[in-house]
């Protein structure tokens, strides 16, 4: 599955330690702290990140979360099943996806969204063999709707699309620089981990991602790189090989 033996050189004369790669993007990661929907200066820079790491000739694919407009858990109290729920937030998904896709495609980065749940007039029906073809091509491909299915995170559905088009490593974004024992907003003292195993995540109910999400990874040996979007450039440089924020690889 590991492709990162093959380093890969792009337009930039600069040398990716990996060929494919999945970044993991919150919906969050979109807006402004403490609003919701879609910041377009944020997303502007976001566009402009992806296609910084574009311009080395990796094969980039995005997970995209919608919880920027709704969150399917959030309105269970309100009296919503949870799987209804769920597929409304899988519709905030492929809005926020389409907003992605604009913002590359007017820095001339070519672009293909893909979603789980069929919506043939905005978007490509998800084939694993026709992403992995639009990669191939050097497209980058925004993978929306989640798995398609109810109680599945994005967190998860990165991890299945990860292993489904044989991605060398997630990038996960968050508003943090990377994994602490305990949450760094609420407790000053938390410490940070450089590199951390996928058990000891688990062991420490650490909630960078998902148990399930940690689990399939773990199997397949697929590195996780935790960062912070918000610092500009954190991307190339883990791909470049520097460290940055967090690693969650290993047993």
């Amino acid at each position: 599955m590991n492709h990162n033996k093959d380093v890969h050189a792009g337009l930039s004369g600069k040398t990716s330690l990996y060929r494919r790669v999945i970044i993991k993007l919150s919906g969050e990661s979109l807006t402004e702290e403490g609003r919701s929907g879609i910041s377009f200066q944020l997303l502007k820079e976001i566009a402009a990140e992806i296609a910084e790491v574009h311009a080395l000739g990796v094969e980039m694919a995005v997970v995209i979360g919608g919880g920027n407009i709704f969150r399917g858990r959030s309105v269970e109290s309100e009296g919503i099943d949870r799987a209804t729920g769920d597929y409304m937030g899988m519709l905030a998904t492929v809005i926020n996806a389409l907003a992605l896709q604009d913002a590359l495609e007017k820095m001339k980065i070519p672009t293909r969204v893909l979603t789980a749940i069929e919506m043939k007039a905005v978007a490509e029906p998800y084939i694993r063999r026709r992403a992995i073809r639009h990669l191939e091509k050097g497209r980058v491909v925004i993978f929306a709707c989640g798995t398609g299915n109810p109680f599945f995170t994005t967190d998860t559905a990165a991890s299945l699309r990860a292993a489904e088009i044989h991605a060398d490593a997630i990038l996960k974004a968050t508003k943090v620089d990377g994994v602490y024992d305990k949450d760094p907003e609420v407790y000053p003292e938390a410490t940070k981990f450089e590199e951390i195993s996928f058990q000891e995540v688990l062991t420490r109910n650490l909630k960078v991602m998902d148990p399930t999400a940690i689990s399939m990874l773990r199997d397949l040996k697929i590195p996780v790189f935790v960062f912070n979007i918000r610092e500009r450039g954190n991307m190339k440089k883990i791909l470049l090989g520097e460290k940055i924020g967090t690693s969650i690889r290993g047993g």
